[in-house]
């Protein structure tokens, strides 16, 4: 069992900041996120899986499976691994969920600060740069089993592109060119997209590339749920573009899963 600990009183007048970081005022005042851990923490967890991006001419498609997995057992079947981060870039996670689902609260919170605070958002690898410190942050946690792995990736105005970013478990960060994997079957989705994926791509067949790449993950790998069309649980799948971050509908998802499905041999 955990337990996590954010309180924090409000700032006095003219009391100084050390920066533009929510992170570093709750540090200053001695408030930042703390988390009791037992014996056998990790033991039981449920872990959320597979997640993967992959970027077309105009932007990037985000997509995760729904499923985590406590050990060998389904703990959940609707879980949600894709957020938007900001209006501009989206945020996906795999490992430990409870932690996980924390750590993509607060960067939310930490882009939204900074952006009050600076009167301007960072620039897409400045957001990269902190995911990446963040990660980082949770290295001791990640010693005791409670590992957790983003994917980030947005539409980077300044070069106007679609950029998606990897991590490690102790913070390295790494451009993509074309695709990211990562969770329990990352690796038969990599190989899946390392075919399908060509630099042509349109928006729709972009999505149905990272739906179908999903689907060959759960075909080989137990923790990774496929679209199950008889219960109306489907990818979660984003795009990010110029015009923003939009999350696609189960009804739009659906009909490309069923296409998908028909079409697998």
């Amino acid at each position: 069992m955990t337990e996590r600990t954010t309180e924090v009183g409000p700032l006095r007048l003219g009391e100084a900041v050390p920066d533009a970081s929510f992170l570093s005022v709750l540090e200053h005042r001695g408030a930042s996120p703390t988390w009791d851990l037992g014996p056998g923490t990790a033991s039981g967890m449920p872990e959320a899986t597979t997640i993967l991006a992959l970027t077309w001419p105009g932007g990037v498609v985000m997509a995760g499976d729904r499923r985590a997995t406590a050990g060998n057992v389904i703990a959940h079947s609707r879980v949600r691994k894709v957020y938007p981060a900001d209006e501009h870039s989206a945020v996906a996670i795999s490992g430990t969920a409870g932690m996980a689902l924390e750590l993509i609260k607060l960067f939310q919170t930490e882009l939204e600060h900074y952006e009050k605070i600076e009167g301007t958002s960072l620039s897409l690898e400045g957001k990269a740069n902190f995911l990446a410190r963040m990660i980082r942050g949770n290295l001791a946690l990640a010693f005791q089993g409670l590992i957790v792995i983003p994917l980030f990736c947005g539409y980077d105005v300044n070069e106007g592109t679609g950029r998606l970013f990897s991590f490690d478990v102790v913070g390295g960060r790494y451009d993509e060119l074309h695709y990211a994997t990562t969770g329990s079957g990352g690796q038969e989705a990599r190989s899946f997209l390392k075919g399908a994926w060509s630099p042509d791509l349109t928006q729709d067949r972009a999505v149905a590339t990272a739906i179908e790449a999903l689907v060959a993950a759960s075909e080989e790998d137990a923790a990774t749920g496929g679209p199950d069309i008889r219960r109306g649980i489907f990818p979660t799948v984003v795009t990010v573009t110029q015009g923003g971050v939009v999350e696609l509908t189960d009804d739009d998802i659906a009909s490309v899963a069923a296409s998908v499905l028909e079409g697998r041999p």
